[in-house]
C-alpha cells in the first residue's frame, strides 16, 4: 500500500519498487520546499524497501533536481536586463536574447569589455531617435569587433522604447552603435524599409523612459563632421548587466 506524505505540494511523481516475491510497492512521492523533506522520504525508504532499492529512489532524486537546475538555467540565460548609467540618469533595459542572440551577444561582449563605458549618446533627432555607442567625448570613435548579421527578421517592430542596432547601408554591418525609438519609427522594419532589411530591434525600455525623452530633447549641433550632435555632452558612464 502506497505511503502519502501530507506536505506542501510540488510535483507529484508514481514510483514503483521491486519488493519479495515480486510484489509491487508503490509510492506517491511528493516533492516538497521544506527542509526535512528528504530525511522523511529517506526514513520511509529504508524502512519499507530493501537497500538495495534505495538506488533507484537516489537516481530519481537526482534525475528531479538536475531538470529543475536546468529549468532555471533556461530562464535566466532568456532574461537579459542591462542598465546603462548616463550623466542625465538611469536606463533599464531588456534585451531580447531568444528573439535576437546574434545581436545580444555582440552587445553583451562590448559590455563584459567595457567598450560602451565612456561613449556618448552622439546623434540625438528629437521626436525620432538618440544614438550612441560609437564615439567618445572627443568624438572619436571607439574600437569594434566585427559587424554581425541583421536580425531584423525577427519581426520586432520599432516602436518607442525599443533598442536597435545601428549600421550603414550595407544590412550587415551593425557593431557598436544601438538606437532607442523616440516615437513608433515603423518604417525602419525589415516589412516596411526601403531596402527591405531594416534595423534590427533586440530589447526595449523597461526602466528610464523619462530620462530617453529628455535625452531625445537636448538641443544639438555640429561637432567634427557630425550633425545632431548634442551641444552638451550625453554621457554613458557605464553599462552594466543586472541580470
Amino acid at each position: 500500500m502506497g505511503h502519502y506524505i501530507p506536505l506542501v505540494r510540488r510535483h507529484t511523481y508514481l514510483l514503483y519498487f521491486p519488493y519479495e516475491a515480486g510484489i509491487v510497492l508503490s509510492y506517491w512521492l511528493e516533492c516538497y520546499r521544506c527542509e526535512n523533506s528528504f530525511n522523511v522520504l529517506l526514513t520511509l525508504m529504508l524502512k519499507k524497501i530493501k537497500y538495495k532499492y534505495l538506488l533507484y529512489f537516489l537516481v530519481f532524486f537526482s534525475i528531479s533536481s538536475c531538470s529543475d537546475i536546468i529549468h532555471d538555467n533556461q530562464k535566466t540565460q532568456e532574461t537579459k536586463l542591462i542598465k546603462l548609467s548616463t550623466n542625465m540618469g538611469d536606463i533599464t533595459l531588456e534585451l531580447f536574447q531568444d528573439k535576437a542572440p546574434e545581436t545580444v551577444a555582440n552587445f553583451l561582449k562590448y559590455i563584459n569589455e567595457g567598450k560602451l563605458n565612456g561613449t556618448i549618446f552622439h546623434r540625438v533627432i528629437p521626436n525620432f531617435m538618440i544614438q550612441g555607442g560609437g564615439h567618445l567625448q572627443d568624438m572619436s570613435q571607439i574600437d569594434t569587433f566585427d559587424p554581425i548579421i541583421n536580425e531584423s527578421s525577427n519581426n520586432i517592430s520599432n516602436k518607442k522604447g525599443t533598442i536597435a542596432m545601428a549600421r550603414t547601408s550595407s544590412p550587415n554591418s551593425a557593431t557598436s552603435q544601438f538606437f532607442i525609438n523616440l516615437r513608433d519609427n515603423e518604417f525602419l522594419d525589415k516589412a516596411n524599409s526601403a531596402d527591405g532589411y531594416g534595423y534590427c530591434v533586440f530589447g526595449q525600455v523597461t526602466d528610464g523612459i523619462e530620462i530617453v525623452e529628455q535625452i531625445g530633447a537636448v538641443s544639438t549641433g555640429n561637432n567634427a563632421g557630425h550633425s545632431d550632435v548634442p551641444i552638451e555632452n550625453i554621457i554613458i558612464n557605464e553599462v552594466m548587466l543586472i541580470e
